[in-house]
């Protein structure tokens, strides 16, 4: 390939804008490019004056120190992130506001107001006390999506003792790799979960991870489903028992802005996950700005609902972090979308008049496979923004999204971040930019952002290339835990100087960012450098297609050639003619390069319980290649089906 070719070719064109509605804009917080003028302007005095709506017990002597790539943020001051989530609201007569609305798979409820959740969390904090949490510790959390879990962040928030959310969803073996690399003094988890109407057994899988962990020295377990399960006298101790005799008198410690608040880990390259480091002041202001400028949140009135899972970042910061620094009120979940039936989301929205939805762009797909008649059964008229989560959207799913759950009155929010950023990096302003279907828009006020080539260069506008971070954020994540090498290595060496995301993306025209995925998604075709992002939107905007994954396979004539895995909508067969259809319409969408060769029909495709497609499985399916792990995903029998159905397929010309 030519020096001078771009790094990622720049195909799928989407024409349609979409304004601020005139009813939404009247009340927005943000209607105007002001805010952004003024964090270019004075980038340190932006966030600085976010951050002065937190509470500080001591104040910051220094907004920013860069050693590059090490930041601190508001080196310093003093805060306690428990006592800014909880405590201040409580002392400003709003204790009896509610902080979660929660619901139960098997349908029972609980309402909590933040006066309870504080006395929930003081009481579970001096019960960690009893057994020997200490500020500096690190305590592990695997769990289910119920109330206890916050509870247990924020105790361990108030103690001073970083936490380490291991997803519910995760293998005894991924639980015990990441309790060893954080060194975890206490695991706290469950006696089983509910999802789609089975049990998780949490506890046993707890058990088969502790025993290879020598630094846990109790595990605390909480009654759920209230079924016997393994026990040890020794080490194991009741949720209910450690709390019932406990004060709610429990004074949150002081931390420095540059403390450890959390480690989550996220799967690298290698088979070792990274430990990524966040740390409290700059993380909690770079959480709740966004929370609340994103999301347009009007606390006294909204009722804020992130379908995540608060095992993801996700759920760190715009489940827990986020809006409970800003005094919402939230709806937690715990469990699948489709229990008892394909309409439980829609149902509870309709309950709760729920304002803000934000979640991922699997989910919609998914819906749109459903069909509109589920949500149609249902009064979603409180709904006014959406936001979209965890990967690109394509944008047949945003339009409906807009039109079939927003009723076509909501603005739509794509936003792009990682575990890694902590906080939201790429987003529209709902009152301020006009949004088109699938475009995160532009970089938050604060955050600088932009596209190079494989030299670094900057590819202009419009282009496509690698997506970077040209000067530090808030809630940037400070490190890999114990290994500053790797940090350094895995996202500062690739672009000197610069925060590497991974992804890749391009600006069209007007200078607006897509995201086009890992840059691991990026395939060879005939040495052309095509997004596996942009031939599933060309798929997805075929009126059968409900979902689509694309891969890049092996290819000695042209590098790689390109595998489709479709989903078909409702009741849509497939006919004799179906794959020559698409392939034209991808063809006639961005080019006859990026025609796939092969397309598979699939009922589903193998996703993680998150909804994050896994790619790598698809792959070793079309490659013929033994497959790799699989205990995350919802279905795993779904992946043999698949293979079933390519082995059993004829081959393409």
């Amino acid at each position: 390939m030519a020096e001078s070719s771009p790094a990622i070719e720049n195909l799928f064109s989407e024409g349609r804008t979409f304004p601020p509605p005139d009813e939404f804009k009247a009340d927005a917080l943000v209607t105007d490019r002001s805010l952004y003028e003024q964090a270019e302007q004075d980038l340190e005095g932006f966030w600085a004056e976010q951050a002065e709506r937190l509470h500080w017990t001591k104040p910051w002597d220094q907004v920013l120190e860069w050693e590059l790539p090490f930041a601190k943020w508001f080196v310093g001051g003093q805060l306690n992130v428990s006592d800014n989530c909880l405590d201040r609201h409580v002392e400003a007569g709003g204790g009896d506001k509610v902080a979660y609305h929660w619901e139960g798979e098997p349908g029972d409820t609980r309402t909590i107001t933040y006066e309870e959740l504080r006395d929930d969390v003081a009481r579970f904090a001096n019960g960690l006390k009893s057994i020997g949490v200490q500020r500096g510790d690190r305590v592990n959390i695997y769990m289910g999506m119920v109330p206890e879990l916050p509870v247990a962040m924020l105790a361990c928030a108030r103690l001073g003792a970083a936490h380490s959310v291991v997803f519910g969803g995760f293998s005894a073996d991924s639980l015990r790799d990441r309790i060893n690399d954080a060194e975890a003094k206490v695991l706290i988890t469950q006696d089983e979960g509910w999802r789609a109407g089975k049990v998780v057994p949490l506890k046993q899988n707890a058990d088969d991870a502790v025993s290879e962990t020598p630094s846990i020295e109790k595990v605390v377990v909480l009654r759920r489903t209230g079924n016997d399960v393994p026990w040890d006298g020794e080490r194991d101790v009741w949720w209910h028992d450690l709390v019932e005799a406990q004060s709610a008198d429990c004074p949150p410690e002081a931390m420095e802005a540059e403390d450890l608040l959390y480690l989550l880990y996220t799967s690298g390259t290698t088979a070792k996950p990274k430990g990524i480091m966040h740390t409290t002041g700059g993380y909690l202001t770079g959480v709740s700005t966004t929370h609340r400028l994103v999301f347009d949140l009007h606390p006294d009135t909204d009722v804020y609902w992130c379908a995540a899972d608060i095992g993801w970042v996700t759920g760190h910061s715009y489940i827990v972090y986020g809006p409970l620094a800003n005094h919402a009120t939230s709806i937690l979940y715990e469990g699948a979308p489709n229990f008892p039936d394909k309409d439980r989301w829609w149902e509870m929205i309709e309950k709760y008049k729920v304002t803000i939805l934000y979640t991922a762009p699997t989910a919609i797909r998914t819906f749109m496979k459903w069909g509109t008649d589920w949500p149609e059964k249902h009064d979603l008229s409180s709904l006014r923004l959406l936001g979209s989560v965890g990967e690109p959207i394509n944008p047949e799913a945003w339009v409906w999204y807009q039109t079939n759950i927003g009723g076509g009155r909501c603005p739509v929010v794509d936003t792009w971040w990682q575990t890694e950023t902590g906080m939201i990096m790429i987003t529209p302003l709902p009152g301020a930019v006009d949004t088109k279907p699938g475009s995160a828009t532009f970089p938050f006020p604060g955050v600088d952002a932009d596209i190079v080539d494989n030299d670094g260069n900057s590819v202009g506008i419009p282009g496509g290339g690698y997506l970077v971070l040209r000067k530090p954020w808030p809630a940037m994540l400070r490190g890999i835990y114990g290994d500053p090498e790797r940090y350094k290595d895995t996202y500062w060496s690739r672009f000197e100087g610069r925060y590497f995301a991974g992804d890749g993306a391009k600006r069209d025209d007007n200078g607006y960012f897509w995201l086009l995925g890992r840059v691991d998604d990026v395939m060879n075709i005939s040495g052309h450098r095509i997004s596996t992002t942009e031939v599933e939107s060309a798929l997805v905007d075929h009126h059968d297609v409900a979902e689509a994954a694309v891969i890049g396979k092996v290819d000695e004539t042209t590098g790689q050639q390109i595998v489709a895995f479709v989903t078909l909508k409702g009741n849509v067969e497939a006919a004799d003619d179906t794959t020559e259809v698409l392939r034209d319409h991808v063809a006639r969408k961005i080019g006859k390069l990026a025609r796939p060769t092969t397309i598979i029909f699939t009922p589903d495709l193998p996703k993680t319980r998150s909804g994050k497609i896994m790619r790598r499985l698809l792959k070793d399916v079309a490659e013929e290649r033994e497959l790799g792990d699989v205990t995350t995903l919802a279905d795993p029998a779904i992946v043999e089906e698949i293979r079933e159905k390519a082995a059993s397929r004829p081959q393409d010309d």
